[in-house]
């Protein structure tokens, strides 16, 4: 049986607007055949929280061996996770053109779980190693920015933090569980919109 939107939260947020100065994003939810077929023709801006990582950093014994700074890591859920839904993008043909991420490792992590190609590490997507603390006006108004910009191939995929989408994002960023997706339609000519919300595990249930 497929999936019913309304379990995968996407039609929780359809009634607030993205950031400031954007209308409000359709009233409608989509189902789950029409998510599929918007993300699989591109030009959606995914933006994600990295994957199931523990608040603290890791010991000597359990740091993983590329990861020289003894930044905080994803658990082995977080790894499963970002495996299985980067398995499941694949499988569903939804196709991934740009990837930002942040500098953390647990952000470059995510990606790397999730097996995508021209990444690029973006600065402005990163906690500055003070993580709930250290995000800036300046990185939320740079987030927006970017977010509202059409792909010029495929979906645009941002892999950042809660404390970046709860300030770019007030509305509905500090909800963002960990490995959620928030799915934006963005504005071209037009506003961008919020169109759903897909939790990191519910990816392997689409069909």
């Amino acid at each position: 049986m497929k999936p019913v939107l309304t379990s995968f939260a996407l039609c929780a947020l359809l009634a607030v607007g993205l950031f400031e100065h954007t209308p409000q994003a359709s009233a409608q939810a989509p189902s789950s055949d029409e998510l599929l077929a918007a993300l699989r023709g591109g030009g959606y801006v995914i933006v994600m929280r990295h994957a199931s990582s523990p608040r603290e950093a890791p010991s000597q014994e359990i740091a993983r061996p590329d990861n020289i700074a003894m930044e905080r890591q994803l658990d082995e859920r977080g790894r499963i996770d970002a495996t299985n839904m980067g398995d499941a993008l694949r499988r569903l043909q939804i196709p991934i053109g740009d990837v930002l991420v942040s500098p953390t490792y647990r952000a470059r992590e995510t990606v790397a779980m999730l097996g995508l190609q021209r990444t690029v590490v973006a600065a402005e997507l990163g906690d500055n190693g003070q993580s709930m603390q250290g995000v800036s006006e300046a990185q939320a108004s740079w987030l927006r920015d970017r977010v509202a910009e059409k792909p010029v191939r495929g979906n645009t995929l941002f892999v950042t933090h809660m404390p970046n989408l709860a300030r770019a994002f007030p509305d509905w960023g500090p909800t963002v569980a960990d490995g959620e997706a928030a799915i934006i339609r963005p504005g071209g000519r037009g506003p961008a919109a919020l169109v759903g919300r897909v939790k990191i595990d519910d990816w392997t249930q689409f069909r």
